[in-house]
């Protein structure tokens, strides 16, 4: 059976979107497909019905693609996120596996990374202990050893130091007691340890004091 053949005879970019171009087929309108995927399309060229199959799968590959990575553009992904995020606008598996391996190719998605700068974020402005960082790692589907190997290094007893300070201003004028244990509940829920948190309360505790009496003697 002889193949049915088509020919390009006007390619038109679109008013709303002009990334993107209708294409149109012996002289009607015949589909819209990205600008990158028409780039080598032209007035005159004939195309197969393959052809074109292939020209709307390449488009839906884009789209995709695009649409990844403006969802990358908020923050960095791990790579089981970008799969959830992924099957939830697409469902033909093949075409989901082609845009994930394109963004590991051009260096999108590495959870290595990820969780290096994951970790890095948390301590600069939202510290927390190893804990709750390799809880939070483990939960975004990044592998037990790239956890391990992200937080092992942080200094906890400084991060909950750090993050004890966010809080101190609304804790420094109660009692002992009450300063103790608002301090002891806040540092808990950030994943630092019994070990780690008692010392850090100590500190702070001490901290203020000290400078009330430095302020007390000069009056």
């Amino acid at each position: 059976m002889e193949k049915s053949v088509r020919t390009v005879t006007a390619l038109k970019a679109q008013k709303k979107n002009p990334q993107r171009i209708n294409v149109f087929l012996d002289g009607e309108f015949s589909f819209g497909i990205s600008r990158l995927v028409a780039a080598w399309l032209q007035v005159g060229q004939k195309l197969t019905e393959e052809c074109i199959a292939r020209l709307l799968q390449e488009d839906r590959i884009e789209r995709l693609y695009q649409r990844a990575l403006r969802y990358l553009a908020y923050r960095p992904r791990s790579e089981q996120e970008m799969r959830r995020y992924l099957e939830s606008h697409e469902e033909e598996e093949e075409v989901r596996g082609l845009v994930l391996e394109r963004l590991k190719a051009n260096g999108w998605l590495d959870d290595r990374r990820f969780a290096d700068q994951w970790v890095e974020n948390r301590a600069a402005f939202r510290p927390r202990g190893k804990k709750a960082l390799s809880l939070e790692l483990r939960r975004r589907g990044v592998q037990t050893a790239i956890v391990a190997q992200a937080v092992q290094q942080l200094d906890e007893e400084e991060l909950a130091y750090q993050a004890a300070q966010k809080v101190l201003p609304r804790y420094q004028a109660l009692d002992k007691s009450s300063f103790r244990r608002k301090l002891y509940d806040f540092l808990t829920r950030r994943g630092f340890t019994y070990e780690i948190v008692l010392p850090t309360i100590q500190r702070c505790w001490q901290e203020i004091h000290h400078d009330t009496e430095e302020v007390q003697e000069e009056v």
